[in-house]
């Protein structure tokens, strides 16, 4: 081909295609080859400073002495020293001290974010919107009251509340109305038969006479629209509300009981990051 080569003078390799398809023989622009060298240049400085080359037995260590690990350690003992005087002032004050403190209220909202990531959100949501069968702690409806102490104490004991099934005790029509009444509280109705029903079968001892429910003994109040075991898909809130009535709530006598119990983290986390998820919780409902 370099035979018939129809561009004398060219730098090209000789081979042409389709009569004007070449390849040429030009340099790289300067910029480009120094650029290229330059880039060599950095790599043999970059690997006497820093760790670059495996060996049989570890790698080059570098003339800096620099590691990740190293840096990532730094980096930590920077942020415990920023945070040294908040925690030591957290530890000498309870839930209800802090969350009168801005400052002190917004670091440990700040700082509560990843232990409640790691130990309430999958019950509870990463917002508090709760998970299927889980309460919603983005409201203002608490079992056991949703004052700070009570938040802290909830968290550092656990909760788990009892209701006995009455499946034994009532008939199943006693039941249904029970449920039908419930269900006509949370929306405002009044129901004559269900509410005798209420007084004469000592509902009342557990969820008040306003059926307002007892926080001191974690029993719900039936007036609101809010429900702690919300329907599956296609049961209503009668039947759910049914089911309840009929085999309670960790009634161990029961196999068919709702299950409900908040574990106990007393034993798990320091009380200083208890303190810090009270108030981090308190901000989306508390009381």
């Amino acid at each position: 081909m370099a035979d018939k080569n129809p561009f004398p003078g060219e730098n090209n390799t000789g081979h042409i295609w389709d009569d004007n398809i070449r390849e040429l023989t030009n340099p790289p622009p300067r910029w480009w080859m120094i650029a290229f060298w330059a880039s060599i240049l950095f790599v043999v400085g970059y690997s006497f400073l820093y760790p670059t080359w495996p060996g049989i037995t570890g790698f080059t260590k570098g003339m800096l002495g620099w590691t990740s690990i190293k840096e990532y350690k730094e980096g930590v003992d920077q942020i415990d020293t920023i945070r040294a005087r908040y925690e030591e002032r957290l530890s000498n004050m309870n839930a209800k001290e802090i969350l009168a403190d801005a400052e002190l209220s917004q670091y440990a909202r700040a700082s509560a974010k990843v232990p409640f990531g790691d130990y309430c959100a999958a019950c509870h949501g990463k917002g508090g919107q709760g998970n299927e069968g889980f309460p919603v702690l983005a409201d203002d409806d608490w079992l056991y009251g949703g004052a700070i102490g009570k938040i802290q104490e909830t968290i550092t004991l656990g909760r788990k509340g009892i209701m006995i099934g009455h499946e034994a005790s009532l008939s199943g029509s006693e039941i249904d109305i029970l449920a039908n009444y419930v269900t006509d509280l949370s929306q405002g109705k009044d129901n004559p038969d269900g509410k005798n029903m209420f007084l004469q079968k000592g509902c009342i001892g557990c969820h008040g006479m306003d059926a307002k429910g007892v926080q001191i003994m974690g029993s719900a109040n039936l007036t609101d629209a809010i429900w702690r075991f919300v329907p599956t898909k296609g049961e209503s809130i009668v039947e759910s509300a049914r089911k309840t009535i009929a085999h309670g709530v960790n009634d161990p006598n029961d196999p068919l009981t709702r299950n409900a119990e908040m574990p106990s983290f007393k034993d798990r986390l320091g009380e200083t990051t208890i303190k810090k998820l009270a108030v981090f919780v308190h901000q989306w409902g508390g009381q």
